[in-house]
């Protein structure tokens, strides 16, 4: 059992780092809820492709044709990656850019995998989608807005911890699930919060700590390329710059031929971040729902279209991308992008309680001071 000192050392820890991190919290699950529904949002907007139904033996385009499509309509940009979504390959997404190792002037074409034309072009910096995207990644702010909602999730993590803590003094004298609707409305709500806290509790953790490793993407993948990549590419650290690229087709049947029961989830063009500037980079994955999410790189030079290397992600990857389907419930279907919602809305229920239980509890103080009584002091 915690000693008085105990619980109000816990209560200070929890209430200053629930204090710091609630505003960012707030706007993290107001725009992770629309996220969670993002296909279903981008099609009722009109900005999700749409490809036409066709027989499943429909033979394929090319992906030089593809590709030569995409970039004659944008002259000049060059291509950046090619991909396509885990359960819907009728589409390759082609993204172009100006320069390889930049993202300035993107864009996509979106073409369909078996005819060949043109299905659309989705927009990368603009529209509802993208705003919501770019808030709850890194508040427009790149890397240093993703590094300060990391911190703000390990924040959070203490704040879960500290209030678990607290919950067991707090319901000495309470059945579990009470809410005493005969007090104050300010006792009620702290009731209500601390019962939806502990029933959030696991799910508001799964999330918190995914987000918080998710906030090291660009990190992890940049020590990941500055230490078992660099290795890789040391037969190439001498040779000149290409002056014309191999045919992409090839390059993506070489890695296919490793292991044709893998799909391709994207190419990486050279010079990319994802890529060396002598080699397409081919990501494979799974065909079942875990499996998909564990990509396998595999390094097919430019120019001969010949496999040159492939290699098993580190731990910290394999984590990172298990990590963001899980992060926005996209494991389970429908039945779990439900539950997610619900349990993002309960839990904007208990950060806005406890933003209220904070401001209505230091109200009391200062008036309890006023009379003369001095503050009160409780559990938050």
């Amino acid at each position: 059992m915690l000693s008085t000192r105990a619980v109000r050392a816990w209560s200070a820890v929890h209430t200053w780092t629930s204090l710091i991190c609630t505003a960012f919290m707030l706007l993290l699950c107001l725009t992770g809820l629309p996220l969670i529904f993002h296909h279903e949002i981008g099609h009722l907007l009109g900005t999700e492709i749409e490809a036409p139904d066709m027989p499943a033996a429909s033979p394929r385009a090319g992906l030089d044709d593809v590709m030569a499509l995409a970039t004659s309509r944008y002259p000049g940009k060059q291509g950046m990656f090619v991909s396509q979504e885990e359960d819907d390959d009728r589409v390759w997404y082609v993204t172009l850019c100006e320069k390889p190792d930049s993202n300035e002037g993107l864009k996509q074409v979106a073409v369909d995998a078996r005819t060949g034309q043109a299905l659309g072009e989705p927009p990368l910096d603009s529209g509802f989608m993208y705003v919501m995207f770019s808030l709850h990644v890194d508040l427009f702010a790149g890397l240093p807005g993703m590094l300060f909602l990391g911190f703000m999730g390990v924040l959070l993590l203490v704040a879960i911890v500290s209030g678990t803590v607290l919950y067991a003094p707090f319901m000495r004298k309470l059945r579990f699930g009470d809410v005493r609707r005969d007090r104050s409305p300010r006792v009620k709500w702290l009731d209500l919060h601390n019962l939806l806290g502990i029933v959030t509790l696991v799910w508001f953790t799964v999330v918190g700590a995914t987000g918080v490793i998710n906030a090291w993407s660009d990190l992890l993948v940049k020590y990941w390329q500055f230490t078992e990549v660099n290795q890789m590419l040391a037969p190439y650290k001498d040779k000149p710059p290409l002056t014309e690229l191999g045919s992409l087709q090839d390059a993506v049947a070489a890695a296919k031929a490793l292991d044709p029961s893998m799909k391709v989830a994207f190419v990486a063009f050279p010079g990319t971040s994802f890529s060396s500037p002598h080699h397409y980079t081919v990501f494979l994955r799974g065909g079942d729902h875990v499996s998909a999410k564990l990509l396998k790189p595999v390094l097919v030079d430019a120019t001969t279209s010949q496999v040159t290397n492939t290699a098993t992600l580190p731990w910290y990857l394999k984590a990172l991308l298990v990590s963001q389907p899980l992060h926005f419930g996209d494991y389970g279907g429908r039945p779990m992008q439900i539950l997610w919602a619900v349990l993002d809305v309960l839990t904007i229920v208990v950060l806005g309680s406890g933003l209220y239980l904070w401001v209505a509890r230091r109200r009391k103080a200062a008036a309890a001071s006023v009379v003369g009584t001095g503050p009160v002091g409780e559990l938050p």
